[in-house]
């Protein structure tokens, strides 16, 4: 399928010649998609996927979530660099190494936060997101350092172009003065979203210094009235992290790392969190409600 001006879908006859950006994209999506053509992605680099890091815990999550390892073979692990992709295909089914050509960073190391590397990589993820929605398929991008313990498909509406956390949620799922985290996010392919994503990489250049996330949400309502974009955010109850703790262990669906520096601390956390759940699945049902989380320790006193 392709999309056309008005926003229907409609028979997709495929490019010509791919770019050497994204060749081979195709036919990695087409694979890991849906039989309703969605695809799960995730973008890691060498430091992420490595023995016992990021990627590691990210796949667990999956294989011992609710109602998730169905989910595992639609995700498709991005590698920013070979190390990574190497990595990913010890591990995992569906692994694409996203090349950029004329960009001579290395995207391998540990990548701290708002560098000017770090920038580059977040930015990069929206181009890639973005020729996704052309190729006609919708996608849920997620952060590696997100915990997927139940189904997410179940809250993300028929109605919504973009379904997006939050950090901030004032209790109304169309709020649009609720705070996005574009750490995980859901999109459906047509006109009004193809357009949203070239606005929103096209603005880069208006806030140096600033990555995706701001962005989005400093464009978002312009984006609204201009492509009549239809945005909605999940509750953190359902999906939260850790800028916003004490989830019900009876409601959360996917938990983010968030609020939280360096990567070991991330890691250690997330064990916890994982920990929790595999305690909490092993209790009888009369007693989850007893069930409580972790403090994530390591990432508070960060």
């Amino acid at each position: 399928l392709a999309v056309a001006a008005d926003g229907s879908c409609m028979p997709w006859q495929g490019p010509k010649e791919e770019s050497a950006e994204f060749r081979g994209l195709a036919a990695a999506v087409a694979r890991a998609a849906t039989d309703d053509r969605t695809v799960i992605i995730t973008c890691v680099n060498q430091a992420w996927a490595a023995p016992g890091s990021l990627l590691d815990l990210f796949l667990e999550s999956f294989r011992i979530g609710d109602g998730t390892a169905r989910l595992l073979p639609h995700v498709l692990v991005v590698a920013m660099d070979p190390g990574a992709h190497s990595r990913c295909l010890a591990v995992h089914q569906h692994c694409y190494h996203y090349t950029i050509p004329g960009l001579n960073i290395d995207f391998a190391a540990l990548k701290y936060f708002l560098s000017k590397d770090y920038l580059e990589l977040v930015w990069s993820k929206l181009k890639l997101q973005r020729r996704i929605l052309e190729l006609g398929y919708g996608f849920l991008f997620t952060d590696v350092d997100i915990m997927w313990l139940r189904d997410p498909f179940k809250h993300v509406t028929a109605y919504a172009d973009m379904t997006v956390s939050s950090d901030v949620y004032f209790g109304d799922p169309d709020n649009l003065d609720n705070f996005p985290n574009t750490g995980f996010f859901h999109v459906k392919p047509n006109a009004r979203t193809i357009a949203m994503t070239k606005l929103w990489h096209g603005a880069r250049g208006k806030y140096p210094g600033a990555n995706e996330q701001p962005v989005f949400n400093m464009m978002k309502k312009r984006m609204v009235k201009k492509l009549g974009l239809r945005v909605q955010y999940l509750d953190p109850v359902y999906v939260g992290g850790f800028c916003r703790y004490g989830k019900d262990l009876g409601k959360i669906v996917t938990m983010h790392a968030n609020c939280c520096v360096g990567i070991d601390n991330k890691i250690r956390d997330l064990k916890g969190v994982l920990d929790d759940w595999k305690n909490y699945t092993r209790l009888p049902h009369w007693e989850k409600h007893r069930a409580k989380w972790t403090v994530p320790g390591a990432c508070i006193r960060a």
